[in-house]
């Protein structure tokens, strides 16, 4: 027999009577408001094109979802039986309901993880499925999800609006034309879709194809780009023109947050032997910190709000880097020091009222010790939401329990989803409406705060304080 599949209303509360009491109150006043996404990486062309559909429900959940994939590996199921192609050109299943049968024979992996909540919630709340996935329900509930993909109420669009996103910031990178974004405004569509200026690709120098990154700025640019000077500018045309078509932030993912200044004739060198192949790894290391910088330095001019993601040890597993390429679901946190690295930065740019940074870690154990003490002091920084693999209740309430004392609620940038997996967007914003409503319920309480600073703060965490960060109208 079917197993009947409701999730629990009270999910995320404490089983603390009085607190879940609180929590209850305080989401129903936070539950149904629009989405502020100020940060993810949607593709915009999923937006674009009013005809766009997912795809299959393999397409939709399984093969674009590195989070998905990493745990059925750790358990021995190879990436070819999920229809992921390796570089090599080997042969991949590519029979959809043999990939999804296998997906529901593991679905119980998932139990307990961020994963499984936020799958749960769009397969319930999105999709109407009403039978848990199992390896008996598997080819029903794939039936039911292909014949809701294939209705016009559940393409991109109309699910935009059924989401109720009031804004949605996508992530492209620096040589990006924004085509997608120019069709948008060309169509004159309702939904609010920003672009995200992420130069790491020609400010990183370890990026693979940086020569043929450089070319392609130099290229958009309208300018062959031979010298660090004509980098830089062209650096800020493209953030102008970024800037012209909505965006409000900036994004630079890197290893460790250090910055530092070179002097024109010893950044002039950097470049020039990178164009020639020949940097080094010392070049690598100061030429990024001197980029950071400079990022900072242009946001002081166009006021883009500038985020840095430090911490990830990218592919951390080399043949299967080799095999399968780069972000497929290997990379790893690392210990990382803000203090000293941005030392420099914050010296020349942290007093500065025009300039917004705002920081995202992936180790935990700098939370209280060092980003809220530092948020907690400078003007200029903001500390973005739990990131990554902290993104679940558990990382949610370690967070806010190790930042708010020191640096207040009002350093904290918000909620962003930070995905390419678009259907769990409001399931994702919903854990974080459900955490901060049973933590605030936690205060009130305890007589910590009173119940107006409580309902205040419950919409300031859901909606208010990321609209503030990133400058959002």
């Amino acid at each position: 027999m079917p197993t009947n599949w409701t999730l629990d209303p009270d999910r995320c509360f404490d089983p603390d009577v009085t607190q879940r009491f609180l929590a209850r109150e305080l989401y129903q006043t936070v539950k149904d408001l629009p989405i502020v996404s100020p940060h993810g990486h949607v593709d915009p062309a999923l937006l674009a094109d009013p005809e766009a559909r997912f795809g299959s429900p393999v397409d939709l959940l399984i093969t674009p979802d590195h989070y998905i994939f990493r745990m059925l590996y750790s358990q021995g199921i190879k990436l070819e039986e999920l229809g992921i192609p390796p570089q090599d050109g080997a042969p991949v299943e590519t029979d959809h309901r043999r990939i999804w049968q296998r997906f529901a024979d593991y679905f119980y992996l998932f139990r307990g993880t961020p994963s499984g909540l936020w799958l749960a919630d769009e397969l319930v709340n999105v999709f109407g499925v009403e039978e848990k996935l199992t390896s008996t329900s598997a080819q029903r509930v794939y039936e039911h999800l292909e014949a809701r993909l294939k209705q016009p109420d559940f393409s991109p669009r109309e699910l935009f609006a059924r989401f109720n996103i009031e804004v949605l910031c996508t992530t492209d990178p620096a040589t990006s034309r924004l085509e997608t974004h120019r069709a948008l405004r060309k169509q004159g569509w309702e939904g609010k879709v920003r672009p995200t200026f992420r130069p790491d690709a020609v400010t990183d120098l370890s990026a693979p194809g940086w020569q043929e990154n450089i070319r392609l700025l130099g290229e958009v640019g309208g300018e062959e780009i031979g010298s660090y000077k004509k980098f830089v500018r062209t650096l800020e045309e493209r953030r102008a023109f970024f800037n012209l078509m909505g965006a409000t932030a900036t994004d630079q993912a890197v290893l460790v947050p250090y910055t530092d200044t070179l002097e024109p004739n010893e950044v002039e060198a950097v470049f020039q032997r990178a164009l020639r192949g020949g940097a080094t790894q010392e070049d690598t290391h100061r030429f990024n910190a001197h980029m950071l910088m400079e990022m900072a330095r242009m946001s002081l001019d166009d006021r883009l709000v500038m985020q840095i993601h430090a911490g990830a040890f990218r592919n951390h597993n080399e043949p299967f880097y080799r095999r399968f390429g780069r972000d497929m679901g290997a990379d790893i946190p690392i210990v990382t020091d803000f203090t000293r690295n941005l030392l420099p930065l914050l010296n020349k740019y942290g007093n500065d009222p025009r300039l917004t940074l705002i920081l995202f870690t992936l180790d935990e154990s700098t939370y209280a010790r060092e980003l809220a003490p530092l948020a907690g002091h400078y003007p200029a920084l903001k500390l973005g939401p739990p990131w990554w693999f902290h993104d679940s209740v558990n990382g949610m309430i370690r967070y806010l329990d190790q930042v708010s004392e020191t640096a207040g609620l009002y350093n904290l940038a918000g909620f962003n989803d930070d995905t390419r997996a678009f259907c769990s967007i409001p399931a994702r914003h919903d854990v974080w409406r459900r955490v901060t409503c049973n933590w605030l319920a936690g205060r009130l309480a305890r007589g910590l705060i009173d119940e107006e600073g409580a309902h205040e703060m419950a919409l300031d965490c859901a909606v208010r304080l990321a609209k503030h960060a990133y400058r959002l109208p």
